[in-house]
């Protein structure tokens, strides 16, 4: 899903900068009014956390790999907000450290998998929380829901900006990009649901999105 240089046209990569960018700020607004000394080093533990998993890819059909992303994971920890940060932190680093994805596509990899992933994966994610009436069941069957979908919508969403910018024709970046990542998908759902649930079961108080919008969590013994 890291798009490289050269495979947007000049005007996809500035108005997704353009979004990016304005949301980023925002988020850092928010992260400087809501956050204090407890939670600004938990934004840098869960961002170096992400940033290691992504390292590890596990095989998808046809020869092709996939790796965790981490954006609705990030989002239910500390909010979408921190999570859009954690996300465009990693993105950076990425880019700049290791060339996956292009300089000039930042904006666009932000777009994707911050906003789109982050912010709208956490959207999916309370709808669907609201929706099982804030139970604890309903709390993994949203996140890992969400989770799945939050990949699907970021590739879909790069999908469209390469046929907007003549790359690739919708009808063939749209089934390649969505269907790959859907396969991709269902491991990020089981890593995040995996992760989030040990966390609940030593550090209830860690998950903001449980503790706020559910009832407390009850260990089992």
């Amino acid at each position: 899903m890291h798009i490289p240089d050269g495979f947007l046209s000049h005007s996809i990569n500035a108005a997704t900068f353009v979004i990016s960018f304005g949301a980023c700020a925002y988020g850092v607004k928010r992260v400087n009014r809501n956050f204090g000394e407890r939670e600004v080093p938990l934004m840098g533990v869960t961002a170096a956390f992400i940033f290691a998993a992504q390292m590890i890819n596990f095989p998808v059909a046809g020869g092709t790999s996939g790796h965790f992303l981490g954006a609705v994971f990030s989002s239910v920890l500390l909010g979408p907000w921190a999570s859009l940060l954690i996300m465009t932190i990693v993105l950076v680093v990425q880019c700049l450290g290791f060339a996956d994805g292009g300089l000039t596509a930042i904006g666009s990899n932000i777009f994707n998998m911050g906003v789109i992933g982050a912010l709208g994966g956490y959207g999916v994610f309370i709808f669907l929380y609201t929706l099982f009436q804030k139970s604890r069941r309903g709390f993994f069957i949203a996140l890992a829901i969400s989770s799945w979908l939050s990949i699907v919508m970021g590739s879909s969403a790069a999908a469209i900006e390469l046929a907007a910018s003549g790359t690739s024709p919708l009808k063939v970046a749209l089934p390649a990009m969505a269907g790959i990542h859907a396969i991709i998908g269902i491991g990020e759902a089981i890593i995040t649901t995996t992760a989030v649930s040990l966390i609940l079961k030593t550090r209830p108080d860690l998950v903001t999105s449980y503790v706020k919008k559910g009832a407390p969590y009850e260990k089992t013994p």
